[in-house]
């Protein structure tokens, strides 16, 4: 193997190695801090005691029950408020009359803290699984929306010239014209949504506090002063997110896989 392409098959690795210098760094800062007196290892928690929570919760099952409990919720109210959000994209970006119906009252919500919504939508929707999943759709909706109206409207108009002077079919020109020319900013929007419904999922969780779910489990451990549970809750829900992310990353890669050979 000669040293360049020895070099270029190392380049990933290198990549990788450079993104742990600053979890590297923050780890190594965190447990310098939990040395000290009893103050700061109230504080910040030595890792050896986050260690043992972890193997506790994982013991017991209640980590598996709460972060699963999570999951389902996160991954439903996802699916809804992509979904959602891309017909109403899409309805947008085709449409005149929805445009005009649709978008100030769109542009107007957008500016509603979400959070702020939950104690209406508790009024409304009671504090059951039905409204917990409806927040994260709404989180997961507004960027969806904005990313599907943008992809469909930058698809370039001769190709749906084109696509009409061959007579194609409305299902046709979908298919076969506007889904993929919007392709790249429909993903975007959806690894902009992951965050987003992760980051509800557990304020919702936290607020209402019924039922299983990682907020759940963070209250509790909030009111017996178990900080070490509280870690271990923060470090699974971002190994979830940062999961789910890689996940639609992964799949973005592959279905756009066909636009560097057109």
């Amino acid at each position: 193997m000669t040293p360049a392409i020895r070099s270029l098959s190392l380049a990933p690795l290198r990549r990788r190695a450079r993104g742990l210098v600053v979890p590297a760094l923050l780890v190594a800062a965190w447990q310098f801090a939990s040395s000290g007196d009893a103050a700061h290892q109230y504080a910040f928690v030595p890792l050896q005691q986050v260690g043992a929570a972890l193997v506790e919760l994982a013991r017991s099952g209640e980590l598996a029950t709460d972060l699963g409990a999570s999951l389902r919720r996160t991954t439903l109210g996802l699916g809804f408020g992509v979904a959602f959000g891309l017909v109403f994209g899409a309805a947008m970006a085709r449409s005149t009359l929805a445009r005009k119906l649709g978008e100030p009252a769109f542009q107007a919500l957008r500016y509603v803290p979400l959070l702020g919504l939950i104690p209406l939508l508790s009024l409304w929707a009671g504090t059951g699984e039905f409204a917990k999943v409806l927040i994260i759709a709404l989180a997961a909706f507004y960027p969806m929306t904005t990313a599907s109206f943008d992809g469909l409207r930058r698809v370039d108009p001769r190709y749906v010239e084109l696509a009409q002077s061959y007579r194609l079919t409305r299902i046709g020109l979908w298919r076969d014209v506007l889904i993929p020319g919007a392709l790249p900013d429909l993903f975007a929007g959806v690894l902009q949504a992951v965050p987003f419904a992760w980051i509800t999922a557990t304020s919702s969780e936290l607020l209402f506090n019924a039922g299983a779910g990682v907020g759940s489990l963070m209250q509790n451990a909030q009111a017996g002063a178990r900080a070490d549970v509280l870690l271990v809750c923060v470090l699974g829900v971002t190994a979830l997110a940062v999961g789910m992310s890689a996940l639609c990353e992964r799949i973005a890669q592959r279905a756009l896989r066909w636009r560097d050979h057109a």
